[in-house]
């Protein structure tokens, strides 16, 4: 028996060990991995930087508390910050963490300058902002919330595209705006370049915060370091996560100078969060990430899978609805069962993950090769076919 709790629906497979794009299983059978653990080996399987990164820290120093100054952590805040439209940094340890911190940021902000009224954050309804109390009331999922009350308070609501809802709800009491740049759990969904434009102006003109949670879209996913970068937009505060860390627990929340102005000693801590093994690790991944060649290979090679898709689509429109996202976090939205369509694609050695409204998510590694691309679409054309 198992002594793990019942709250995950594991699928009967593991793994011994992974190289690259591609898992091996513990039966001995190779796996090309287009989950990457949701979007978060970035570099996929044991990238030697990032080997290197962990084993030169490792014989150094690996945790000290925050009540000390960590050099490491200094380094890779600079590097963000200079990179970004950020100011400062606060080191979390994971995406629900960092939203966590994000929401804090934004309510003592307004604290901080007199506008303690100020303190409720408007979100799109069956988002997904993480899993700790208040990200699941921020999340506005009936399905996430069943059986967590007490109600957290401080979140209002508008459905996703539903422009005039979203005007509605805004109050005198309205902190912050918080949406996914593009929704991942949600189902692969883009807010427009127009609607981020817009977003900002609103922001402006009521004396809102915009907050960009970039958790799982962020870190070089859509072949921008940021995936708002495509619409010139700045926000407040983002919060990321996963990509960063290239597979180790890394969060963070990037925020201007403004709102950082109430983020006095004592507000917010974390007891690993910015511990220098961590640090080093997402230096390493900025380090590759980062760079205009990268970054180009990724809107590259994801143009032409999402080409090749498309492609596939329209040869099997019964099965096939729509081609979603942008860059590497793809959605298939299917007419067909999406447990189905994963379980045969799984059985013909591709993994990929469900989203919402009966959506495949395609997350390979931003350093995929152009022929693992073709294997996969093989295997999507295959299974297609077998319906």
């Amino acid at each position: 028996m198992s002594y793990l709790a019942k709250n995950y629906n594991r699928k009967k497979i593991s793994f011994k060990y992974g190289k690259g794009s591609y898992l091996y299983s513990t039966d001995n059978k190779k796996y090309l991995d287009f989950v990457q653990g949701i979007a978060v080996n970035s570099l996929g399987h044991a990238h030697p930087k990032l080997i290197k990164a962990i084993k030169d820290q490792s014989k150094k120093l690996w945790h000290v508390s925050n009540a000390f100054q960590i050099p490491e952590g200094e380094k890779l805040a600079e590097k963000l910050c200079k990179k970004t439209f950020a100011n400062y940094v606060m080191f979390q340890n994971s995406g629900t963490e960092a939203t966590e911190a994000a929401i804090k940021v934004a309510r003592r902000y307004f604290y901080s300058i007199g506008k303690p009224h100020k303190n409720r954050i408007l979100c799109i309804k069956n988002s997904f902002h993480g899993r700790t109390l208040a990200a699941i009331f921020a999340s506005g999922s009936k399905k996430m919330t069943e059986g967590f009350g007490p109600k957290v308070g401080g979140f209002d609501h508008f459905t996703f595209g539903n422009h005039n809802s979203f005007k509605k709800k805004i109050t005198k009491n309205t902190a912050a705006i918080m949406v996914e740049t593009i929704m991942g759990e949600g189902g692969i969904k883009t807010i427009p370049d127009w609607c981020l434009k817009e977003l900002r102006k609103i922001c402006n003109d009521k004396n809102i915060l915009l907050i960009l949670d970039e958790v799982q879209c962020g870190i070089g996913r859509t072949g921008d370091f940021f995936a708002f970068e495509k619409s010139k937009v700045k926000p407040d505060i983002v919060p990321i996560a996963k990509g960063i860390g290239g597979g180790f627990p890394i969060g963070a929340v990037l925020m201007n100078k403004k709102v950082a102005l109430g983020m006095t000693p004592g507000t917010h801590g974390s007891t690993f969060g910015g511990n220098p093994l961590a640090m080093q690790i997402g230096s390493a991944v900025f380090d590759i990430i980062s760079k205009k060649k990268f970054l180009n290979n990724v809107k590259t090679n994801s143009t032409y899978l999402i080409k090749q898709l498309i492609e596939i689509q329209k040869k099997y429109p019964k099965i096939i609805k729509e081609v979603r996202g942008r860059g590497f976090l793809i959605g298939l939205k299917l007419y067909t069962d999406q447990t189905y369509f994963i379980k045969k694609l799984m059985e013909n050695k591709l993994l990929t993950i469900r989203a919402a409204e009966n959506v495949v998510r395609i997350l390979p590694p931003l350093n995929v090769k152009k022929a693992e691309i073709n294997f996969a679409l093989k295997i999507i054309k295959k299974v297609c076919s077998s319906f």
